[in-house]
């Protein structure tokens, strides 16, 4: 599964080149995870609230290939890579206009808030929500 993100580049996200600011390349890649869980029906803020459980990065890395301007849009395409019972790692690529701008990549652990962060496995219920949406075969 593949989660097609699109961002319209607004002014604030830039320098005062107009080139988009480095970072919010991080930022998006965030957004996207989370938007792909959404539509999987999983909202990360439900669990944060309701189950104490979320997924932080551990380690993220972007490629920049050309520059984005403002009022470009851009559509970032995150797709799982790699799935283990604690860790996930997930691509993202950055087009625009059909051209990529940038590649990059998360990986993220699953976490229990409790009074001390703690990896955990994944919950049985977002296992099977992946299998479900085809990205990890059933046992």
């Amino acid at each position: 599964m593949t989660k097609k993100h699109s961002i319209f580049i607004e002014w604030g996200d830039t320098d005062a080149a107009g080139i988009v600011f480095f970072p919010n390349f991080y930022k998006w890649m965030d957004e996207s995870t989370h938007a792909l869980f959404r539509e999987m029906g999983l909202s990360t803020a439900y669990l944060m609230k309701e189950k104490n459980i979320g997924l932080p990065i551990l380690e993220a890395h972007c490629e920049f290939i050309s520059a984005l301007y403002f009022e470009d849009s851009v559509v970032v395409e995150t797709q799982l890579e790699v799935l283990k019972p604690k860790v996930i790692k997930l691509n993202h690529r950055f087009t625009c206009e059909g051209k990529i701008v940038a590649e990059g990549y998360t990986v993220r652990c699953w976490t229990s808030f409790g009074d001390v962060p703690k990896a955990i496995r994944m919950p049985q219920q977002i296992e099977d929500l992946l299998i479900q949406n085809g990205l990890l075969a059933a046992k």
